[in-house]
């Protein structure tokens, strides 16, 4: 699989304060994992929308992740709020999730990723236009 990054992206890293770039970078690395791992998935742009590392792929919807002064002990993965991705997460992982409306999943900074869990939700978005028509996107 074939990465194309925006430098710009490297730029908003930097940016991040100490505290909150390992999970940030961990949580980008998991989205790289999972899309090397998708059979013919052959290339992930990772850009900027709205000012947030970003990463599409031919088939899927957007995913964007960020870290938010205005709630410091946090970061989120974004989903697009009119897929049924939030929905059906919350169906498969309600128990484990804690979810923004229909558009995110929010880590808190001094926990562990579940990373297993994070990784299903990110395939799912990144072949959603294969999937969407599935019952659970085929989870």
């Amino acid at each position: 699989m074939q990465l194309i990054s925006n430098p710009k992206v490297k730029n908003i890293f930097n940016t991040y304060p100490e505290s909150v770039l390992l999970q940030m970078q961990r949580l980008r690395e998991l989205i790289i994992e999972t899309a090397s791992a998708i059979e013919g998935l052959t290339e992930l742009e990772e850009t900027l929308k709205w000012g947030e590392p970003s990463y599409l792929t031919k088939h899927g919807s957007t995913i964007r992740i960020d870290w938010k002064a205005k709630n410091p002990e946090q970061y989120a993965i974004y989903f697009q709020c009119t897929s049924s991705l939030i929905a059906t997460f919350r169906i498969l992982y309600n128990d484990i999730f804690t979810f923004e409306g229909g558009r995110a999943i929010i880590f808190k900074l001094k926990d562990k990723i579940p990373e297993t869990e994070v990784k299903q939700c990110i395939q799912l978005a990144l072949t959603y236009h294969k999937v969407k028509h599935l019952p659970l996107l085929g989870a």
